[in-house]
């Protein structure tokens, strides 16, 4: 049945059987089918791997279907795919209590056919997204079906309804839909030329009066606030005589910038939020826990200037880049208040010997992706393109789900010309063991050296040993190690040696079962990254694609179904 605006309420119940606002209910012959939905893209989640990853999609699947590469993006539009009652029904959560970083249930809305459609030749039920001026012979035509047919699989009692935008309707389809038929076309809308209007005179004055009524609305309202200033300053200076700080300009400017979302906080409130910078407080030697207007915060301490990432911080937005809560300025110290990560860093975690959440495969791919997904971001959805620059282990973190954040920015650089994009320093900073060859020898910065040093994070997520560590008493660089490997006959057989001993499974006879397919696809993806010439590296895009390839033949998968067991 056709849901028409009811997608909108959120206060239907199911008392006298199922209501449009719910999902279609299940009345074919088939409890599961396959099924086709068209998404209208919304930045970020406009790419293959986006939507794919998004979607719990196969990404090479979603680009066959849709005729395109890989790494096509899509232009961006609305969505209404889910109805508001759904929503509600699979989530714990209020309307007005979502928060960043929160993962909510969404229910989409896909039928199989019934066995009425089987006898008349419907193989797929399409879900289509109605667009402006949609109407159901159009959409007939365009897909090569019978408006009889869409009428009796959205239960109309006429084969021309009205149809509302952003609602879905069934398209009951023989063969696979093509890729020009998924394409939405918007029609062009031409505003008509304003009526000549015979009353000139009049409409001068009237013109005269509205200019001259707006200029002294708007000098009254320009003194009210002078003196509105005024008085409140004056308040506050004969009030508890509170010694006033400023931040510096350049962090204004960064706070401005997004209309004040940044919180200035107050450092009486910060030193009561860490009970003074106790040592208990203390997360690393720079960062305290805090307990800050009812949220638990870290609090990172710093002489140096911090313009440059606040700046930053308060202009990008994604799930896998840390948070900046807010800032503060006391005696020449800077204050960053952060989202606080309870599983602290990833190199931390990984060396954790108390706990079992460094031995799941599940755990360490989807922290790489998430990792992927953030310089994603950086490189290609970014103003210019962002290069972290310092790109490691200590640097990403964890929250209490196990899921990634990168952080500290102090090092960011742009990159004009997007991921393609380069620029040089004379100065060369970062941590030994994931800094670019190309970096290190000529200072050339470019997007291509975080994909470096993902690279080897990506070692460190496979291996658990640190991206510097020693053997024998000499110093061994994990990248350098493991390209040696690869670069040998034997590499299968050495990397087994390799893997952190976390990541093996026992079968139920105790035979040990290791992943040697899933281990030679992440080395792979990582001696690629690894490459000595950037160009030769694969964007992040690519890595985000090929990590989520390799979770999902990971999760198809079950241990006892391995055909690589070694006793």
């Amino acid at each position: 049945m056709y849901s028409a605006n009811s997608v909108m309420d959120c206060n239907n119940t199911d008392e006298t059987g199922p209501s449009p606002a719910f999902l279609y209910s299940c009345n074919g012959e088939k409890k599961t089918c396959r099924a086709f939905l068209i998404f209208k893209s919304q930045t970020p989640y406009n790419s293959v791997t986006s939507i794919s990853n998004l979607t719990s999609s196969d990404p090479l699947e979603l680009a066959r279907i849709n005729n395109i590469s890989s790494l096509a993006l899509f232009p961006p539009d609305k969505e209404g795919l889910s109805t508001c009652d759904s929503l509600e029904r699979e989530n714990i959560y209020g309307e007005f209590d979502l928060d960043a970083g929160l993962k909510l249930q969404v229910p989409l809305r896909c039928a199989c056919p019934t066995s009425n459609q089987t006898v008349n030749g419907t193989k797929f039920m399409l879900t289509y997204l109605v667009s402006w001026g949609d109407t159901v012979p159009q959409l007939s035509e365009r897909f090569n079906v019978s408006a009889e047919s869409v009428a009796y699989a959205n239960g109309f009692s006429e084969e021309d309804p009205t149809l509302y935008p952003f609602t879905t309707i069934l398209i009951p389809l023989p063969t696979e839909p093509l890729s020009s038929q998924t394409i939405i076309h918007y029609p062009l809308v031409v505003s008509p030329p304003p009526a000549p209007n015979p009353k000139k005179k009049g409409s001068k004055k009237g013109l005269h009066f509205g200019i001259g009524t707006g200029i002294f609305l708007t000098v009254l309202c320009f003194v009210l606030f002078v003196v509105f200033l005024h008085h409140k300053r004056s308040k506050t200076d004969d009030g508890a005589g509170k010694k006033k700080w400023i931040l510096p300009k350049d962090l204004l400017v960064g706070i401005a910038s997004v209309d004040q979302v940044l919180k200035v906080y107050e450092f009486e409130e910060l030193e009561a939020a860490t009970e003074n910078f106790s040592p208990q407080k203390r997360l690393s030697d720079s960062v305290y826990r805090g307990f800050l207007r009812g949220k638990v915060l870290a609090i990172k301490k710093t002489k140096t200037d911090v313009s440059k990432e606040v700046n930053m911080l308060t202009k990008i937005n994604h799930f896998n880049l840390i948070s900046l809560n807010g800032a503060c300025k006391h005696h020449g110290v800077f204050y960053l208040v952060y989202e606080y990560m309870e599983n602290g860093s990833l190199k931390d975690w990984l060396h954790k010997k108390s706990s079992p959440e460094p031995e799941s495969w599940n755990n360490r791919i989807r922290i790489a992706l998430d990792v992927a997904n953030g310089l994603h971001y950086l490189h290609n959805f970014t103003d210019p393109a962002c290069v972290h620059k310092d790109i490691n282990s200590s640097n990403i973190l964890l929250n209490r789900d196990l899921r990634a954040k990168i952080a500290h920015f102090n090092l960011t650089r742009s990159a004009e010309g997007g991921e393609n994009g380069s620029s040089s320093t004379s100065f060369v900073l970062g941590t030994k063991g994931y800094m670019a060859p190309e970096y290190l020898e000529t200072g050339m910065v470019t997007p291509k050296m975080d994909t470096y040093a993902f690279g080897v994070v990506l070692l460190e997520l496979i291996t658990g040993r640190e991206a510097v560590f020693k053997e024998d008493g000499e110093e061994m660089l994990l990248s350098e190690v493991v390209i040696s490997i690869m670069d040998r006959g034997n590499a299968e057989a050495e990397l087994g040696f390799l893997v952190d001993p976390r990541l093996q499974v026992n079968n139920q006879l105790g035979c040990i079962i290791e992943r040697a397919k899933l281990v030679l696809c992440m080395v792979k993806l990582s001696v690629a990254c690894l490459a000595q010439e950037p160009a030769s590296r694969p964007s992040m895009a690519e890595g985000v694609s090929t990590l989520m390839q390799i979770q999902l033949d990971m999760q198809k998968s079950e241990p006892l179904s391995m055909t690589y067991v070694f006793a």
